[in-house]
């Protein structure tokens, strides 16, 4: 690699953590370095940088233009296509989630409506059923909660992380000002 010590260290731990997140090592490395670079890189650039191949680089960033995790740009008089991670961390937290989204949660979700739609035809089924149903209503409060967040400005959505267990407090709280119910 034709990195500095601390790049090196960060592309190199990125590839190893790409293959957690669901992409290769190579995609993972490619990502890093780009998301490090102060300006726009070519494939050549990233292939010369990560000692990879120019096909490799090829198919990774088809890849990561898919994850929209990168843009292409261009620049004037150079016909070469150039690759840059999103500036705001945000915008690169959201096309995240919203990817893992589509990829991973919307399947489940249409699996456990098709398998809630179905008949059940003993007590084992309909267990199951009860079980899906839990975790049908479990994930779609959690995609509308982040259907809800996802419209907050960067600031008021990191305000938000930052109270932490302290929205508890207030939620408790707040139910302590509730009148009782009347049965």
């Amino acid at each position: 690699m034709n990195l500095s010590p601390i790049n090196e260290r960060f592309v190199l731990h990125f590839g190893e953590m790409g293959s957690r997140w669901g992409v290769n090592r190579t995609v993972g490395q490619m990502y890093a370095l780009l998301f490090l670079s102060p300006k726009a890189l070519n494939s050549d650039e990233i292939a010369e940088q990560l000692g990879f191949s120019r096909s490799n680089v090829s198919m990774g960033m088809k890849e990561l233009l898919s994850w929209k995790l990168c843009k292409l740009v261009h620049k004037p008089g150079d016909r070469r296509d150039y690759f840059e991670t999103p500036k705001d961390v945000w915008e690169i937290f959201r096309s995240l989630v919203e990817e893992k989204r589509k990829r991973e949660i919307e399947p489940t979700l249409t699996l456990l409506r098709d398998a809630l739609m179905d008949e059940a035809l003993s007590d084992e089924d309909r267990h199951a059923q009860k079980r899906m149903r839990e975790m049908h209503e479990l994930i779609e409060l959690a995609t509308g909660w982040f259907d809800e967040v996802q419209h907050l400005s960067p600031e008021t959505l990191e305000n938000l992380m930052r109270l932490g267990s302290k929205v508890q407090k207030v939620l408790s709280f707040a139910g302590h000002l509730r009148p009782a119910k009347r049965e």
